[in-house]
């Protein structure tokens, strides 16, 4: 039995970069023998244990065989008979299809390192194909590394998407590709992976125009490109990808509110704060003037801040309290939150 590091944390110690998480493979093991070593079973699929003191993962040296549609659609073989080579060779690139043993040699049958240092993203083998994910997850190294895709796995990647292969993608999948990609430092390049292959059009087919910047934390991104989109286009994809409450949330108030975000007098802006619920989920309101300050770089977003400090720090307690009717309330309120929004300006 013999264990060796792979995959990710290899690739990244040989770029340079911080290597945060480490998987192994290990070879001549049996499910029952990693057990009475004291490793946590944890795979459902295939054979994963945990360490017992590093709970770092360990997973059977596996092959994998196409038998039906999708990332479901595999016959899993775990033995103590596959060799190292035969699980790299399952893995989607050859960048990732390095392994180091514990004294530092490197395995790589399938020259990982050399496409490392010319930057190309190669697929391993033929066998690429038999997972449309991968499509998505080439796009997403493509925009983390800024690394250019090889012709023929462009041409392999075209010849998925032409197929009905990639017809059979899950949607929490792709989400969890695509989210990613749009945190990676150049998204872009992941569209233009997924726009080359021609999966953008059908998987995406209402994001035809990308934000000059990406930045922020993953709502912001994903409102800035929704930005252009009309309501049902967010909401058709949102649904499309079974995108998170968060996220949809803020490309949805984003849609209805931006056209009110160029507020001059007070009661424009307290009609933004109100259909934006400002005042009661302010957090989420800053979320949203972030997105809009990239989206729309001449906006005046301190005005509309000191607006609504200045029409929040209004008492409505006071208001409801000194009100000759309960009925009067809502056009007091409103109106001294207007004078405060005025008193600012």
């Amino acid at each position: 039995m013999k264990a060796y590091v792979v995959g990710g944390a290899v690739r990244d110690e040989l770029l340079g970069l911080p290597v945060h998480d480490r998987d192994y493979v290990v070879v001549g093991a049996t499910p029952e023998e990693m057990t009475a070593a004291g490793y946590k079973p944890v795979g459902k699929d295939f054979p994963v244990f945990l360490h017992p003191k590093t709970h770092e993962e360990y997973a059977l040296a596996r092959t994998e065989r196409k038998s039906g549609r999708g990332y479901k659609g595999f016959t899993v073989y775990a033995a103590p008979d596959v060799t190292l080579e035969q699980d790299l060779a399952r893995r989607d690139l050859t960048i990732n299809a390095i392994a180091k043993s514990d004294d530092g040699t490197l395995i790589d049958p399938f020259n990982g390192r050399k496409d490392l240092q010319n930057k190309v993203l190669r697929h391993v083998s033929e066998a690429f194909q038999e997972d449309p994910v991968r499509i998505l997850r080439v796009a997403r190294f493509a925009a983390r590394f800024g690394f250019r895709i090889a012709d023929e796995s462009m041409q392999l990647m075209k010849s998925m998407v032409a197929s009905s292969e990639a017809d059979h993608l899950v949607p929490e999948r792709v989400w969890r590709e695509f989210a990613k990609g749009l945190l990676e430092p150049q998204p872009a390049l992941m569209f233009e992976a997924l726009e080359h292959c021609g999966l953008r059009p059908k998987l995406l087919p209402e994001l035809t125009a990308l934000p000059k910047t990406f930045s922020g934390p993953l709502p912001v991104r994903f409102a800035l490109l929704c930005w252009p989109l009309a309501e049902a286009q967010i909401l058709a994809l949102c649904e499309r990808l079974k995108v998170p409450n968060e996220e949809r949330e803020l490309a949805l108030l984003a849609c209805r509110c931006q056209g009110m975000l160029n507020a001059a007098k007070a009661a424009e802006f307290l009609q933004l704060f109100k259909r934006a619920d400002a005042f009661r989920r302010p957090e989420r309101f800053a979320v949203f003037l972030q997105a809009a300050r990239i989206a729309q770089v001449a906006l005046k977003a301190d005005n509309i801040e000191k607006a609504l400090a200045a029409a929040a720090a209004v008492d409505a307690g006071a208001i409801a309290r000194s009100a000759p009717a309960p009925a009067e309330i809502p056009a007091l309120l409103e109106k001294a939150r207007e004078q405060a929004i005025s008193a600012v300006l």
